[in-house]
């Protein structure tokens, strides 16, 4: 879906997280960042990923990789997200779909037949410098750490 490429720089961008504090791209300059884009808050398959990135958070954080989660929900759906299920990591509120576009990761989607416009679940991995390094179109939510960190290696 998206039209970024591996090796390109990753697009800037600011937001909000779930605790109303500005975020923006620049703030991990130096650092191997996770950005993954998911459609909704306390979803089946959503919840699966940001729980299978939680339970694997201390293994990426000791890799030095640092996530963050992007989805169309507010600050206060995230807060609710983050505290129903332990989330360790920052969720940024895009409800007007502004890193979204940016990323290129919303779009036609089809479920039961039926057409729509939605998020498209993407994750990027953004180097030190600013790169995407690693870009997975249809992460596996149940695996998605595992996928991250072999990516990591792999791209070294």
């Amino acid at each position: 879906m998206t039209t970024l490429t591996e090796g390109q720089k990753a697009p800037a961008f600011t937001g909000k997280d779930q605790n109303g504090n500005k975020i923006a791209l620049s703030d991990y300059k130096g650092k191997k960042l996770v950005l993954y884009f998911y459609p909704e808050d306390d979803t089946p398959t959503c919840t699966d990923q940001a729980c299978n990135l939680r339970d694997n958070f201390s293994v990426l954080k000791n890799e030095g990789i640092t996530v963050l989660g992007v989805s169309p929900d507010d600050e206060a759906k995230h807060k609710k997200f983050e505290a129903k299920y332990k989330l360790p990591f920052t969720l940024i509120a895009d409800p007007k779909h502004s890193i979204i576009k940016k990323y290129g990761v919303w779009g036609p989607k089809q479920m039961f037949g039926n057409k729509y416009m939605g998020l498209h679940r993407t994750t990027f991995l953004i180097d030190e410098k600013g790169v995407i390094r690693k870009i997975f179109l249809k992460p596996k939510s149940k695996q998605h750490a595992d996928e991250i960190l072999k990516a990591w290696k792999e791209t070294a």
